[in-house]
C-alpha cells in the first residue's frame, strides 16, 4: 500500500518531496493529488513530483459526475481501497493536499515518521 500524508501547508509539502528525492526516491513514485486540479500540478510542478495518470483522467474525465468520484477512482488506482479512498478525498474536501509515495522503502524514515 502506498504511504500517504496530508498537508494544508503546500510548501511543506514541497520541503519533503525534496527530502524524499534527496535520498533517491524516483519522481515517478511520488505523487500529489487536491480536489483543485490547478493547485495539484502547481505544486506538483514546483516540487518536481507527479500527478496520479493524467492520462486516465483525461481519457475518462466524462464519466465521472463530481470531482470527488474522480479522487476516490484515482487514490484507488493508486492502491487504496474504497474506504481509504472515501476517507482521503473528505481531507481533501477540507482544503487538504496529499502526498503519496509509491515506494516505501524508507520513507517513513526520510520524513520523520
Amino acid at each position: 500500500m502506498p504511504f500517504v500524508k496530508e498537508y494544508m501547508n503546500d510548501q511543506e509539502l514541497a520541503k519533503d518531496v525534496q527530502k524524499l528525492r534527496d535520498n533517491g526516491v524516483n519522481k515517478d513514485n511520488v505523487y500529489v493529488l487536491s480536489h483543485d486540479d490547478d493547485r495539484t500540478n502547481r505544486v506538483a510542478d514546483n516540487a518536481d513530483a507527479s500527478t496520479i495518470s493524467q492520462d486516465f483522467s483525461d481519457a475518462v474525465g466524462n464519466m465521472f459526475n463530481k470531482k470527488g468520484d474522480e479522487l476516490r477512482s484515482k487514490l484507488e488506482e493508486v492502491g487504496f481501497s474504497e474506504a481509504e479512498a472515501t476517507n482521503y478525498e473528505k481531507e481533501m474536501d477540507k482544503g487538504k493536499i496529499l502526498l503519496i509515495v509509491d515506494e516505501d522503502e524508507n520513507v517513513e524514515n526520510v520524513l520523520g515518521f
